[in-house]
């Protein structure tokens, strides 16, 4: 008799740690099962990153009103989107590209450069605006948009200074007026836009009117 009420007591002891053990394997399994749910979900999460539709010739210039020719909004595996990926619209506004971008790219904001940036060190940036009569004076008019030329001065000594250096071409045109696009890599500029510190135009114009700039391109 003694000997069932025992074992009858360590059942009931038994019991209520087996219930313990129980729901603390449920609370385990639920752990692991929320887990790898959430793993799950994170393997298919989307990202937007704009991609590129067109090839985009270095030194285009990206407006509000073009930047649908050259971009698409995308979603992709958020893994593979890029740290600076360009994302928003906001993003594209005033950029140039600093580099040929191929079709098909993603597009990340170390392809363009900011035109604020390219005027940031200039007290008031205008846009001065050239005609090469002499094509020695712009590199035989390979010059194209997004090029950093160096202006030079020479006197009536044959001294040659330089006046201005890694100077922004904007734009470049024929001799009818029509802009050159970069990937024309045939046409002769003929007139030059260029970035400069509205300071400097006076000095510029008074010695372009002279005849004695010359102009070298940077390379790349």
């Amino acid at each position: 008799m003694r000997e069932k009420k025992e074992k009858s007591k360590q059942k009931k002891n038994i019991w209520p740690g087996t219930i313990v053990l129980a729901l603390i394997t449920s609370i385990v399994i639920y752990a692991v099962m929320i887990n790898s749910e959430k793993n799950a979900l994170a393997d298919y999460e989307k990202g937007s990153v704009y991609v590129i539709t067109q090839d985009i010739p270095k030194g285009t210039l990206i407006r509000e009103d073009n930047y649908p020719e050259y971009f698409a909004l995308k979603e992709i595996d958020k893994k593979l989107v890029p740290e600076k990926a360009i994302s928003t619209a906001e993003q594209i506004q005033n950029l140039v590209a600093s580099c040929s971008i191929d079709k098909g790219a993603l597009a990340t904001l170390s392809m363009f450069e900011s035109v604020n940036d390219i005027t940031k060190e200039m007290k008031e940036p205008v846009i001065a605006s050239f005609k090469a009569d002499d094509l020695y004076q712009v590199v035989g008019g390979t010059l194209r948009a997004g090029d950093r030329i160096h202006i030079y001065n020479a006197d009536e000594e044959g001294i040659v200074t330089l006046n201005w250096s890694d100077v922004y071409v904007q734009q470049v045109f024929d001799n009818t007026g029509t802009n050159i696009p970069n990937d024309n890599e045939t046409s002769a500029a003929q007139r030059i836009n260029v970035y400069m510190d509205k300071e400097d135009i006076g000095e510029f114009y008074t010695k372009l009117a002279t005849g004695t700039l010359r102009v070298v391109k940077a390379c790349d």
